[in-house]
């Protein structure tokens, strides 16, 4: 199967409602030019899960800026203004999840696992509803898997087979991201040929990548 497609391609394949995962941080590692054109296509009702909601007017802070999500589920919201007054109108759900439980439920969802337990959040707001576990004397939260309809990742170098190297922190989410949902599209800043990546460099294998697009420099 061809994997390499172009920008109008990957958009066709998302619709409405969907639930998303976006790797990054800060907007570093973003798909970018994926987030600009679900903003161009109208797209809406989504729901972000994300590590943050980084700084206005970059990144996926346009989603959010833009009103395409009804619900957010992230670990970091402070640099972005905009969900609060969003949240705090009651226009946008936010599920705030400590970071090491956010990429931890991910990483259970990926892997086909029942969740993850964690002593993070126990005693706090975090554990209202949740199943409470003791092992060893030790309570534990018993945090539940995520997936998602599609996740949109970003690599610097991808290959027509998929296989993505990531630069420095711009990895953040990212790879984990690639195994937890039904669709991967990975968003390329160079789109490099077969081999031009070496095995050992390889983060994210193409078996992980259903589509790939050409991004390019911002």
């Amino acid at each position: 199967m061809a994997k390499v497609i172009d920008m109008a391609g990957a958009v066709a394949k998302l619709s409405d409602g969907m639930s998303l995962m976006i790797g990054g941080f800060m907007g570093c590692g973003n798909a970018h030019h994926l987030v600009q054109a679900i903003i161009d296509a109208g797209l809406t009702d989504l729901t972000m899960i994300s590590n943050d909601a980084a700084m206005p007017g970059y990144g996926v802070a346009k989603l959010v800026e833009h009103r395409r999500l009804k619900r957010l589920i992230t670990s970091h919201v402070g640099l972005n203004p905009e969900v609060g007054a969003q949240m705090n109108a009651g226009e946008l759900e936010v599920e705030l999840v400590p970071q090491g439980t956010l990429v931890e439920r991910i990483r259970s969802g990926g892997a086909g696992l029942g969740g993850v337990l964690t002593p993070t959040g126990i005693g706090t707001p975090v554990a209202d509803g949740k199943p409470v576990i003791t092992l060893d004397g030790r309570d534990y939260l018993l945090e539940k898997p995520l997936r998602a309809d599609v996740a949109l990742i970003n690599g610097y170098r991808i290959d027509p087979d998929g296989n993505v190297w990531y630069k420095g922190d711009a990895r953040n989410f990212n790879p984990v991201m690639a195994t937890a949902a039904d669709l991967v599209i990975a968003e390329a800043d160079h789109l490099v040929g077969r081999g031009e990546i070496p095995p050992e460099d390889v983060v994210t294998p193409g078996v992980f990548v259903d589509y790939v697009v050409m991004g390019g420099a911002l």
